[in-house]
Parts: C-alpha cells; sequence; structure tokens
C-alpha cells in the first residue's frame, strides 16, 4: 500500500468514527444502537481488509466506504439500503440459467455492498 492510499484509509477511518461520535438518529432512543453499529461494522470491514495488497481493490473498498458515508448522511441510515432485484427462483436449480442469474446479481450489486455477502 502506498503512503498516499494509507493516508487516505486512515482518513476514512477517523471520518467515521467522527460520524459515529456525532451521530444523532431519527428516533432518540435509536441513537446509542446506531453508534454502536457504525463503530462495530467499521471495525470489522477495516479489519478484514486491512491485509489487502491489490491496489485496484483497495480502490474498490475506499470507493465502498465513501459511498456508504454518504448515503448514511444523506439518508440519516447507517445502515446499507436494501437493493431490490428479482429473486432467484425463477430459475431452474441448476445448470446455465441458474449461474448466468447469479452472475447478473453479482453485476448489479451496488458498490456500497459490495463487502456484504449474499443473502
Amino acid at each position: 500500500m502506498t503512503a498516499s492510499t494509507r493516508r487516505t484509509v486512515l482518513a476514512l477511518y477517523m471520518r467515521v468514527f467522527r460520524i459515529a461520535r456525532t451521530w444523532q438518529s431519527e428516533v432518540t432512543s435509536d441513537t446509542e444502537s446506531e453508534r454502536n453499529y457504525i463503530l462495530q461494522e467499521a471495525r470489522t470491514l477495516f479489519r478484514q481488509n486491512q491485509q489487502l495488497q491489490d491496489q485496484e481493490a483497495v480502490k474498490r473498498c475506499i470507493e465502498e466506504c465513501e459511498a456508504r458515508i454518504e448515503i448514511g448522511l444523506h439518508y440519516r441510515n447507517p445502515y446499507p439500503r436494501a437493493t431490490y432485484l428479482p429473486p432467484m427462483g425463477l430459475a431452474t436449480q441448476k445448470g446455465r440459467k441458474l449461474r448466468a442469474q447469479q452472475r447478473l446479481r453479482k453485476q448489479a450489486k451496488p458498490i456500497y455492498l459490495q463487502s456484504h455477502d449474499d443473502t
């Protein structure tokens, strides 16, 4: 990781912690739980990606972090926004159609959800 990339990642990490410290929920009783969620999510994802060496992978993680920050601040909701894709029930349980539909779902996954597993 280059020095400028490291500086960018550390600045994002500190920005997330500052946001968590000043976070105010729409429902006052949920403020503390949302602050804890922001802190826990940041710690988990940053530690999970700590060993990345590939510059493209690091860049994607930085873009995801920036997107999640902006979306969270805009909508005043720290949780990832749901994606509304058609269910996979239309494809057969095996074969080319299922693989094609799984590939399309993966390609349609927004950048701010790249670190989350498929549910």
